[in-house]
């Protein structure tokens, strides 16, 4: 004797009221599954570690202190020094004609030929 599909359906109600799971009779992708999972926000803002005060920070609040920052300082002098070299960084473009002027003047890839083939 064959249940009918209305009775099996209150049966999977019941069931997923009792388990307090989802009813979806359909199956239709509902996105369940990546709800039910734990949030990841905490995992990863634990994770790293809290922001500290910087020198720059206190700058920033206190502008009338004078500070010295003298990681600041040995950085623009090496950039100065590699400035002087040539070694800098080279200079933005200002107009939109002079980006345009070495966008065109990529190197093409060679084409390998292929040896050629003998006959024995």
């Amino acid at each position: 004797m064959a249940v009918s599909r209305m009775r099996l359906l209150d049966l999977v109600k019941a069931q997923c009221r009792i388990f307090s799971t989802t009813f979806n009779p359909k199956g239709l992708r509902t996105g369940n599954k990546v709800l039910r999972q734990r949030l990841r926000g905490p995992a990863l803002a634990a994770y790293y570690p809290r922001r500290t005060v910087t020198l720059k920070d206190l700058e920033d609040l206190y502008p009338e202190f004078e500070t010295w920052d003298d990681f600041e300082e040995d950085r623009l002098e090496s950039i100065q020094i590699a400035k002087q070299r040539g070694k800098g960084a080279p200079k933005k473009k200002r107009t939109a004609e002079e980006s345009k002027k070495f966008a065109g003047k990529k190197k093409k890839p060679a084409v390998a030929a292929a040896p050629a083939r003998s006959t024995f």
